[in-house]
């Protein structure tokens, strides 16, 4: 039995190698990370260019530099992260996760400002979804769709919790005091809770599936890699243009702002059912298939919302739908890799597979703005942002490893 218990925890497999501590405490940093350094910015933002004159663009470009680099350092750190784990990531990336919303809150000017969400960037890198999901898919193997399923659940009310608190500071502080104040919450919940909670032994990667072509070079070379990788960066960028264009189609449409931000968050709610419905899902399509499915349905809700007039009542159900496959959407992307070449390089091959997405969601809000005008407006944008969905989700059938391809043909 003694044996046993030891196989598991060296190999991660078996509820042996699941520290307890571990789930809970990346479903409360997840929580305090993306309401803290993500979304208290949208938040803040008006009060920053009220506050100091810079340009409402210039700001958000800051912002949108953070996500940037994040999806680049994102790369550096899977590699990290398959070797030693996730415990001294995310501390360190805690720790300048807190001084980058102090430079931020300190910045003089425009130039310091963008230096300190640069830095922020890192802490995304190193604390966001990408190091839990790592924890997760090898210490909770084989049962890691469930693990990542209750994270993501947590990290949905990131904006639920944050946003409104970050209003209530702003409301008696200054900006620079609410972002310290935040500053020192994320310190005190996130610092403590990876340092500590995250202590277990990394376990040993498990093999990789087959008896050949799936070391990570080999994969990041591979067709179906970079096929996968294309159908989702395409799925990206349209799925969060959509997002951030969706209110002002709706005031086109004759609703108020009110009625357009309850729209939105009520598509909020949509990926938490999505999210949840996520696991019956997997189990009863094959990794391909579910891919291109899940983003054909990202195009066919964006169609929808582009097409009917209203009334009200269809764009908030509308709005719920796709936020249902934004959340699909977000396990898939956590899951692609172990789906097709198991989780020996998980870090790596998820870092490589999640820049160019991530890159994707952080021009899609400029050029979606940017394409709205030229086209004749939000509508006909939906219809090529729908348009864009289905070369993506086509993309995605090419993204079925070879070896899996075989066995499929000719089942031993």
């Amino acid at each position: 039995m003694t044996n046993l218990h030891t196989d598991q925890a060296a190999t991660g497999t078996g509820d042996g190698s699941r520290p307890r501590a571990v789930l809970p405490a990346l479903c409360v940093t997840q929580i305090t990370s993306w309401g803290i350094v993500y979304y208290a910015f949208p938040v803040l933002n008006p009060e920053i260019t009220a506050a100091t004159g810079w340009s409402a663009g210039a700001t958000t470009a800051a912002f949108s530099a953070a996500l940037l680099v994040s999806a680049l350092a994102g790369i550096r750190v899977g590699r990290i992260l398959d070797h030693r784990g996730p415990r001294t990531v995310m501390t360190a990336g805690s720790v300048l996760g807190v001084l980058s919303l102090l430079i931020v809150a300190a910045a003089p000017n425009l130039v310091v400002f963008t230096a300190g969400w640069l830095l922020a960037g890192i802490a995304m890198a190193t604390t966001f979804y990408q190091p839990a999901f790592a924890a997760l898919t090898r210490w909770w193997a084989p049962d890691h769709i469930r693990a990542l399923t209750i994270v993501t659940l947590a990290g949905g009310l990131a904006s639920t919790v944050f946003a409104p608190l970050t209003a209530a500071l702003a409301d008696e502080l200054s900006w620079r005091a609410t972002y310290a104040v935040l500053a020192g919450i994320l310190a005190l919940i996130t610092v403590p809770a990876h340092a500590f909670a995250l202590r277990a032994p990394w376990p040993k990667a498990p093999p990789p599936p087959g008896r050949a072509g799936h070391h990570a070079d080999a994969v990041v070379r591979s067709r179906p890699f970079w096929m996968l990788a294309a159908a989702l960066t395409l799925s990206s960028f349209a799925m969060y243009a959509v997002v951030v264009a969706l209110v002002p189609l709706l005031l086109d449409r004759g609703c108020t702002t009110t009625e357009a931000a309850w729209a939105l968050g009520l598509g909020g709610a949509g990926q938490t059912l999505g999210r949840i419905l996520y696991s019956t899902l997997a189990r009863r399509t094959g990794a391909t298939l579910r891919t291109a499915l899940l983003i054909a349905l990202g195009g066919i809700t964006t169609a929808a919302i582009a097409l009917v007039p209203g009334p009200y009542a269809l764009f908030v159900a509308l709005s719920i739908a796709a936020g249902a496959v934004r959340g699909n959407l977000t396990l898939l992307q956590a899951t692609a890799i172990t789906d097709r070449w198991g989780a020996a390089h998980y870090g790596r091959l998820s870092g490589l597979l999640g820049a160019p997405t991530a890159g994707a969601a952080a021009l899609a809000p400029f050029a979606g703005a940017a394409l709205a005008a030229p086209l004749g407006g939000y509508p006909a944008l939906f219809l090529l942002l729908a348009a864009l969905s289905l070369v993506a989700a086509i993309t995605a059938f090419g993204s079925t490893p070879l070896r899996t391809r075989r066995n499929t043909a000719r089942p031993e």
